[in-house]
């Protein structure tokens, strides 16, 4: 495997933290498969991924607990015991009780789930250790993987065709299975068969995300910096060379450019900064980077979408395709798209980048594990969080560093004195702010909204100055927790990394 194979499809989503969607935006029956079950079922959904070389395996979650699992059954990757395929969901006791934090997949298929309780399941494809229990047999049943994880909670999961990754809540990333090209970063191309913490220039970074492409791996870290390592046949690892790494490098064009996440498609990757702008690198014979050709990409290229700002971007390794949503929720596809190969970023109608991977992508599978939250279930706390910066039903644009933010008045005048008085006969629907800068604002505007604040360090110093000029009552806020969080408000992580600390404003 030492060229990008165009018509060879592995099966691995790169996981990330679960986000709610609605019903009436996320309609899982787009994806072929669930064309199997019937209307009520459907309704009972609440996380799901599909997955196989044909988007013909599927595991969901219901509003039960329950975990239900459809389809071929491929090297046991339905977990239930056999191999027999099903066209009926089967419920899978093994993990009864169990809840699901993050979920990816891998080309034989094989399965590597983290619970809410930071545990690590695997079952599947297992010819090259992928499932990480030390043999090289298929696993029929979910296999909970202990070794060197004893003593770790596992936030997140990531999985290449035939290795896997799992992050830590304190920042660490630990690896297994296929390693011809190095995807393990155990400096050495022998697989591996349990997991093996990934040191080198990791050894005392704190990782907030993780990514794998077909024979790749990715991690992005607490200061914003990327580092790669694996396979590098077409520049997928952006360190301006075509040689595989076998231990973590740091993308040094990124030189300044602080990232948020990182998407790795089959041999392309996407990384999203603070900024909200995209830049890619890799395999581009599908126009998959954005870049408005075909030709390969050893160096990160900023990928021109539209001035709004990128707040997601999306790949799967089993694919060719990439998606992206704005600020203002519009949603952008390019690369490999039904057979079509769209070489710059196009505007499409749908509502969540998971509609393109669902209708455009092939096979059709899921890049994420869905969540699915119907908008009846919502309480009032999480009704006001989902309203935060929302184009669609804001009255009120605050523009600051040439970026708009969305609020709405009425929730501004009940929550914050300053605006009660400050809003209270005017009619403007812009307010420029030039006192502080964007994140800072952002987040001031977001505690209004969620009663949580994210921030990193160096800019939590910014925010007493919010308190002091636009509330000047900084002792209404004394007890505020600030989190420490780079990547946005996560839950799971905010818990869990040392960034759980306090700070007094």
């Amino acid at each position: 495997m030492e060229e990008e194979v165009p018509g060879f499809y592995g099966e691995s989503g790169k996981s990330v933290q679960a986000t709610l969607s609605s019903l009436k935006m996320l309609d899982v029956g787009k994806w072929p498969i669930f064309s199997l079950c019937s209307e009520e079922e459907l309704q009972l959904i609440r996380q799901a991924c599909v997955f196989g070389s044909a988007g013909n395996e599927v595991l969901y979650t219901t509003v039960n607990d329950e975990i239900f699992v459809l389809g071929t059954n491929c090297s046991g990757c339905l977990g239930v015991g056999d191999i027999q395929s099903t066209i009926e969901p089967r419920r899978l006791d093994s993990l009864t009780g169990k809840k699901i934090a993050s979920l990816s997949y891998g080309s034989g298929p094989h399965i590597v789930l983290a619970t809410t309780d930071g545990e690590v399941f695997t079952w599947g494809h297992n010819a090259y250790s992928q499932l990480g229990n030390g043999t090289t047999n298929h696993g029929l049943v979910p296999c909970h993987i202990s070794t060197n994880l004893s003593n770790k909670q596992v936030i997140e999961v990531a999985c290449g065709s035939y290795h896997s990754l799992v992050l830590t809540s304190d920042g660490e990333v630990f690896a297994w299975g296929y390693n011809n090209s190095g995807q393990v970063g155990s400096g050495s191309t022998a697989n591996q068969p349990i997991p093996r913490r990934v040191t080198g220039c990791l050894q005392n970074k704190v990782v907030m995300n993780i990514a794998c492409g077909q024979m790749c791996s990715m991690a992005v870290v607490d200061t914003g910096e990327v580092y790669v390592w694996g396979y590098n046949g077409n520049g997928q690892l952006g360190l301006g060379s075509s040689g595989n790494q076998p231990t973590p490098c740091r993308v040094a064009a990124l030189q300044g450019i602080r990232v948020q996440r990182v998407a790795c498609g089959y041999a392309h990757t996407l990384v999203l900064t603070d900024e909200g702008q995209i830049y890619a690198w890799g395999a581009n014979s599908y126009g998959q980077l954005g870049t408005g050709n075909k030709s390969n990409q050893s160096y990160p290229t900023p990928v021109v979408v539209e001035k709004d700002r990128i707040i997601e971007i999306a790949a799967c390794h089993s694919a060719h395709t990439s998606a992206a949503k704005t600020q203002g929720g519009h949603v952008y596809m390019w690369g490999q798209c039904r057979g079509q190969s769209v070489i710059l970023p196009h505007h499409t109608h749908f509502c969540c980048t998971d509609d393109v991977f669902a209708c455009f992508a092939t096979p059709a599978v899921t890049w994420r594990l869905l969540s699915v939250e119907p908008d009846d279930h919502l309480t009032v706390a999480e009704s006001l969080k989902r309203e935060f910066d929302n184009p669609d039903t804001a009255d009120l644009k605050f523009l600051v560093d040439g970026k708009y933010i969305y609020a709405h008045k009425v929730l501004l005048k009940i929550r914050c004195e300053h605006f009660r008085s400050s809003l209270e006969d005017s009619e403007d629907d812009i307010v420029e702010m030039s006192e502080f800068s964007y994140p800072v604002f952002r987040a001031f505007l977001e505690y209004l909204y969620t009663d949580n604040i994210s921030l990193s360090p160096e800019e939590a110093v910014g925010l007493r100055r919010v308190l002091l000029q636009v509330l000047h009552q900084p002792s209404d806020c004394s007890n505020t927790n600030v989190r420490l969080c780079r990547n946005g408000p996560r839950s799971s992580k905010e818990l869990y990394q040392q960034s759980q600390q306090s700070w007094s404003l």
